[in-house]
């Protein structure tokens, strides 16, 4: 590489440091916790997604032993070839039964990865449709980076037409959807936005699909394990029946590398619709499958979720935070979940206030644009069901004595 390469990045490098865009690592050196050692230091979290405390249980991190026990380590090969073990087909099965009382007929399908769910859901679905057939997507404005992607990929892969709704404006999208003349329409929404924690009105959604015959694609990433009576998501939340004939619209997918403590995702939707995904979702037939012994240990994260200790623990400490922190400049966000937003302004400023409580031992990221719009810059702070109450005072009276000076 020339050397005209190598200062053209690094005078881009330069610029995104000079507007405090430059993300930079830490490195841990502990299990996921509220407490963790980064760099060498103890530092109090408030920054991880995994919101049930699941992530370093001692019987998740057995059942992954016996997996690796049972299965070796990697897959060695696609799902597609030799790639899919018993603890896999094991794990599609028990996520689909998460979604069988509000999908009919649903089947289950694993991903290594959230974003690998988003793109093979939204360019597989969108794909082969017949001659001259193509889809048209309404995409939520503040939807996550890997919606967004899956979607521009499905423009320009599947001549997919694109619609981008204004955040949470269902008269827009039912305009948009109203004046669309294509056969088939898809609708894409996270379920809870990563940035906001606010919720998508998945029922009101529902209904506009139903109304103008499309699917509906609910990313619920942060969602599943949290929301509803019994974890299961954003459809738990609602009760959204499998008895609905609205209900086979739905394509859920659910993250596993949160709330579930561990790693990958899947896709939950009448089995027609998992199945074309299957066959023509590239992002799912051209990869490694994930190493069995993590779908090993998922299965008993699925059965931890089940327990309502860790959701009303969370609950908890998402109530009292939101009564005891009392904010004076900056604002805190609205939301029941547990991404619990504050609007600082300015990216210098949220880099600042960050760097203050980070000399005070204590981890909350500054999410900068292109993350947010501008001029939104904010601490991203995420409560889990691990978080003591001390810990969460502790971080109320950071934040306190931090916008008190600044």
């Amino acid at each position: 590489m020339s050397n005209r390469y190598i200062q053209h990045y690094e005078s881009l490098l330069n610029d995104l440091e000079n507007q405090s865009l430059r993300r930079k690592l830490k490195v841990s050196d502990s299990p996921s916790a509220p407490v963790m050692k980064i760099n060498g230091q103890d530092v109090l979290t408030f920054c991880s997604n995994d919101y049930l405390g699941l992530a370093n249980h001692p019987e998740i991190a057995s059942a992954m032993i016996d997996g690796v026990n049972i299965y070796g380590g990697g897959s060695g090969a696609s799902h597609m070839i030799s790639g899919h073990y018993t603890a896999h087909d094991q794990l599609e099965q028990a996520l689909a039964a998460t979604q069988a009382k509000h999908i009919p007929n649903v089947k289950g399908l694993f991903f290594s990865t959230g974003y690998m769910a988003n793109m093979a859901a939204i360019t597989g679905i969108s794909a082969g449709l017949g001659e001259n057939q193509t889809m048209s997507i309404f995409s939520e404005e503040l939807n996550h980076a890997s919606l967004i992607d899956g979607v521009r990929l499905a423009s320009k892969q599947n001549n997919a037409k694109v619609f981008v709704y204004p955040h949470q404006d269902l008269g827009a999208l039912q305009k948009l959807l109203s004046e669309d003349k294509s056969r088939f329409k898809l609708i894409v929404t996270d379920g809870v936005f990563s940035m906001d924690g606010n919720i998508a009105p998945v029922d009101q959604l529902l209904a506009l699909a139903e109304k103008y015959d499309a699917l509906l694609l609910i990313d619920d990433a942060h969602g599943f394990g949290v929301l509803g009576d019994s974890g299961h998501g954003i459809l738990d939340s609602f009760k959204i029946d499998a008895g609905n004939t609205s209900a086979n619209r739905v394509i859920y997918i659910g993250t596993l590398g949160k709330a579930a403590g561990l790693s990958g995702a899947f896709i939950a939707a009448h089995k027609h619709l998992t199945e074309w995904i299957l066959q023509k979702g590239r992002a799912y037939i051209y990869t490694t499958a994930s190493p069995p012994a993590i779908a090993h240990g998922l299965l008993k994260s699925l059965e931890l979720i089940q327990q309502e200790q860790y959701r009303n623990a969370l609950h908890q400490n998402i109530a009292y935070w939101r009564k005891h922190l009392k904010l004076h400049k900056w604002q805190l966000v609205k939301s029941s979940t547990a991404i619990q937003p504050i609007v600082i302004g300015q990216n210098e400023d949220a880099l600042r206030v960050a760097e203050a409580l980070y000399k005070k031992n204590i981890w909350v990221p500054a999410i900068r644009p292109p993350t947010v719009p501008a001029g939104t810059a904010r601490l991203r702070i995420t409560l889990s069901a691990s978080h003591t109450r001390e810990q969460i005072d502790e971080l109320i009276n950071a934040i306190s004595e931090v916008e008190h000076a600044f």
